[in-house]
């Protein structure tokens, strides 16, 4: 699912899986949430929602309407294995003499 970074009171991205029909939103700590039998209506409109109002139609459409399953955001493999390439390169840089 790709993510849709936004900056909207708690809200830090939100992804959408149209064939599933299924909402995830990624809050500022670390929390994920899953929305099922979310339409493409209510993402389309939170999607599209400028960041004074992205918050509000979260809380009263989404948060109030659907049951969400709680997890934690997980982080990119790519910018995970970036930042391990990234400290072993300037370990080795140190090690030579």
């Amino acid at each position: 699912m790709d993510m849709k970074r936004i900056n909207a009171g708690k809200l830090r991205s939100i992804g959408y899986d149209a064939r599933e029909k299924r909402l995830r939103v990624e809050m500022d700590d670390g929390t994920a949430i899953d929305y099922a039998g979310v339409g493409q209506e209510v993402w389309r409109r939170l999607s599209s929602a400028s960041s004074g109002t992205a918050w509000s139609f979260y809380r009263d459409n989404i948060e109030e309407e659907f049951h969400g399953t709680r997890g934690r955001a997980s982080t990119s493999s790519n910018t995970n294995r970036a930042a391990l390439e990234d400290f072993f390169k300037s370990s080795n840089d140190h090690t030579e003499d």
